[in-house]
């Protein structure tokens, strides 16, 4: 391994804004917003604000399997939140997550509308709201919940680790992408050995675990995550590609998958889902240009 110049920390960090990266001009070291934006409110209940990368997958794919299931109270509005254009740092959406990060979903039902930020907890709130994709007690619940919070854990070594220096930084760190690489097919191989005995990830049942690791490890597994699949032999993982193709034929996921996807193939894209019937009438208006 070659290793660069060796970086001396300065005595006070100051943040470089000139450092060329992605996300240069959107990244800053405080919280709040930048500028003036009410949220846009729709007709039903449950209104999400998000964008299709996998953190905002997860929350489309769940309410759309509620839907298929019945739950017709989980009807909802989706509306974009261009993160590359800091639509994230709206007085609007910091409102509703003072985080400035998506998804985030408010609850209309009741007489106080409800905030919920986190992909992690909206899970867990529309799954005890409709009582679905979660077990009510005992050793099955525990174990839904001991993987939906693996995936909460472990995403930062794959997004914000490798995706970030193996995609996204301005120059390529052997050091950070061989670190990052490493735990993330640590990370593939629990998976694999945890898919070897059980059909799905917390046991024989679809759950919330299955939502919330899918987009993102499902997405690595077929190569299409940071185009990085070769680079991580993820061929070699051959019980969560069965998974993986197994999730991907469902109904409701090729159906959440679509929803406030701004980026690919415009036939993927539904950048504002209102009803069910929006994703057999889009108009161009909602499908944004190729990539």
């Amino acid at each position: 391994m070659t290793h660069p110049a060796t970086y001396q920390p300065p005595k006070i960090w100051t943040p470089n804004t000139e450092n060329g990266g992605r996300f240069a001009k959107i990244n800053r070291p405080i919280a709040g917003s930048t500028h003036l934006k009410e949220l846009s409110v729709g007709r039903h209940p449950l209104q999400l604000y998000s964008l299709g990368t996998p953190n905002g997958v997860k929350v489309t794919v769940m309410l759309e399997e509620l839907l298929a299931a019945g739950h017709s109270g989980a009807e909802y509005d989706a509306w974009l939140i261009n993160i590359s254009e800091g639509d994230q740092f709206g007085s609007g959406f910091v409102a509703i997550n003072p985080n400035s990060k998506i998804p985030a979903l408010v609850d209309h039902s009741g007489p106080t509308p409800v905030r919920i930020f986190e992909s992690g907890a909206i899970l867990i709130y529309l799954a005890e709201k409709f009582n679905a994709f979660l077990p009510e007690s005992g050793a099955e619940r525990a174990e839904c919940l001991s993987w939906l919070f693996w995936q909460m854990g472990s995403a930062p070594f794959l997004g914000g680790g490798f995706g970030h220096f193996y995609a996204y930084a301005p120059d390529k760190i052997e050091y950070a992408i061989d670190r990052y690489a490493m735990e993330v097919k640590r990370q593939m191989d629990v998976l694999d050995k945890r898919l070897a005995e059980s059909q799905f990830i917390a046991g024989d049942s679809y759950t919330i675990a299955d939502m919330a690791i899918w987009p993102w490890y499902g997405s690595l597994a077929k190569g299409q995550l940071y185009e990085a699949g070769e680079f991580l032999q993820v061929q070699e993982y051959t019980n969560v590609l069965r998974w993986t193709n197994q999730v991907a034929q469902r109904p409701a996921v090729k159906r959440g998958r679509m929803v406030n996807r701004a980026f690919g193939d415009p036939a993927s894209q539904l950048h504002e889902r209102h009803e069910a019937s929006d994703f057999d009438t889009k108009t161009q208006d909602k499908i944004a240009k190729p990539a």
